[in-house]
């Protein structure tokens, strides 16, 4: 499970990361050309649809190392015992929340699949970038529920 946990994030990881770097050129290019007054087409929609495959692509390798913000002042405080009862509440929440997540994400990109809506300016179809979304959530959720099983297992204090 963790084999093919890390090789996902690994993947999605690095495409995540392309899609970031075609953001920064997108915004300087589209700044220099603004500066002879030629603006590059689309920027926006490329944009917000770039920062979406960006995010949902780095969410899994980011909760497999813990790299989200995360307050345990108080959580410190408890008995292993509790601890590990929290975390598995956590686990299971954010699996149930991103199960949900993946589900929707789904049945909006057959919306549009059988819509066939495009983005306004540069005539892009959406659903593919819907469904790449909640790939990612469901590699979250994958994460999620490796982080449950490890939390389960005996002779782990719950924690990585």
């Amino acid at each position: 499970m963790d084999k093919i946990n890390g090789l996902l994030n690994r993947v999605l990881t690095f495409i995540g990361g392309i899609f970031l770097v075609a953001m920064i050129v997108l915004t300087c290019s589209n700044i220099l050309f603004r500066i002879v007054w030629v603006p590059v087409p689309g920027t926006y929609e490329l944009m917000g649809l770039f920062g979406a495959l960006a995010t949902a692509f780095a969410m899994g390798q980011t909760q497999a190392r813990r790299g989200h913000v995360a307050v345990d002042v108080l959580i410190n405080t408890f008995p292993a015992k509790t601890k590990k009862a929290l975390q598995v509440a956590g686990d299971l929440i954010c699996m149930a929340f991103f199960i949900i997540v993946t589900w929707q994400l789904t049945v909006k990109g057959n919306t549009l699949w059988g819509t066939g809506e495009l983005t306004e300016t540069l005539k892009i179809i959406y659903y593919p970038f819907i469904y790449a979304v909640a790939f990612g959530c469901a590699v979250l959720t994958l994460v999620c529920f490796g982080d449950l099983l490890g939390a389960l297992s005996p002779g782990k204090d719950g924690g990585k």
